[in-house]
């Protein structure tokens, strides 16, 4: 980036806004293999006491790796646990919970499938975000925003979903102009942008300056976590490690307290590390350190999913730690 960009992102620092605090959940398992419902349902709980939102179901919560019936679970721990939002466009911010809207090959069309799923998360008293899927990656961008369009309709509220191939291999980050297009759909209100890279969220961020204000554009950069600095609002694996100590910090940019920056960069710290390549091992890594907090029984992920080495259980047991000590009183 050229000077003159610099120093307008520099300008455009949002001092004392509190960002709306989304975490994406693990979803931890038993020494056996199965979803460990109990502790999930102990870090939704953990969560909402730290005054942030949760969102189920998601890469976060190995929803790939789940069963239609396991993701009916999910749903229905996360409606018994946490308060339903009120009614209104817009209240997932206010209350409730967000679940990812994830389709397979099942039957019917790629659009019946969506709904279908965005039916049920509404019936459980969820907001839906549009998890990315194959089909959907097959689509040419203008036939993804006419889908979009058709399935939102009429719709409390739904949020978009652009994931990088990091993450998945069927991840996609759209156009500009195609993004621009999304910016209009009444019912859509908001997207989570996980392409870990900076310029393409501040051209977002831009672009919703610009053209729809209310818009939420939440970062799904684990590696640049003060995004919120410039307008962003947050949903991210990385919280699941400790929703308290970014509640903490949400509190502190709110409240100009300097403080904000030793805490910060804490977390980036933890993310840097827990999100090296192969990315997607970082829900190990959150295993592992919710395991040290005493918040899980196992730390094992599924069969077949990307692991950390044993050796990273010291580096994120020091984070651990430096963290603790700057939330001190």
């Amino acid at each position: 980036m050229n000077d003159d960009s610099c120093k307008a992102i520099a300008a455009g620092i949002r001092h004392g806004r509190r960002p709306h605090g989304i975490v994406a959940v693990l979803m931890p398992f038993s020494a056996q293999g199965a979803p460990d419902l109990d502790g999930l349902g102990g870090q939704l709980v953990r969560v909402q006491a730290a005054g942030l939102s949760a969102a189920v179901n998601m890469d976060t919560g190995y929803v790939q790796r789940l069963s239609a019936p396991q993701r009916a679970a999910v749903l229905a721990l996360a409606r018994d646990t946490l308060p339903r939002a009120p009614d209104g466009a817009g209240a997932f911010v206010a209350g409730g919970f967000v679940a990812g809207a994830f389709v397979d090959e099942g039957t019917g069309s790629l659009a019946d499938r969506y709904r279908r799923e965005m039916d049920t998360i509404e019936d459980h008293g969820g907001t839906p975000i549009l998890f990315p899927c194959p089909d959907l990656r097959a689509l040419p961008e203008p036939a993804v925003v006419e889908l979009f369009r058709r399935i939102s309709d009429g719709r409390r509220a739904v949020l978009l979903f652009e994931l990088g191939e990091m993450f998945v291999p069927y991840g996609r980050i759209y156009s500009l102009p195609t993004f621009t297009a999304l910016l209009e759909i009444p019912s859509v209100v908001g997207l989570k942008h996980s392409s870990l890279n900076r310029q393409a969220e501040w051209a977002r961020l831009a672009l919703r300056d610009q053209r729809r204000p209310d818009f939420r554009i939440y970062t799904g950069n684990d590696l640049a976590i003060d995004m919120v600095m410039y307008g962003s609002d947050y949903l991210l694996g990385l919280a699941a490690f400790h929703p308290e100590a970014f509640a903490a910090r949400d509190r502190r940019w709110q409240d100009g307290d300097a403080r904000f920056f030793a805490l910060n960069d804490l977390l980036q710290y933890l993310g840097a590390f827990a999100f090296r390549p192969p990315v997607p091992a970082y829900r190990h890594a959150a295993a592992m350190f919710l395991r040290l907090r005493g918040l899980i029984e196992c730390d094992l992920p599924p069969t077949g999913a990307p692991t950390r080495p044993d050796s990273d259980r010291a580096v994120l047991a020091d984070i651990w730690q430096r963290i603790e000590a700057e939330l001190a009183p």
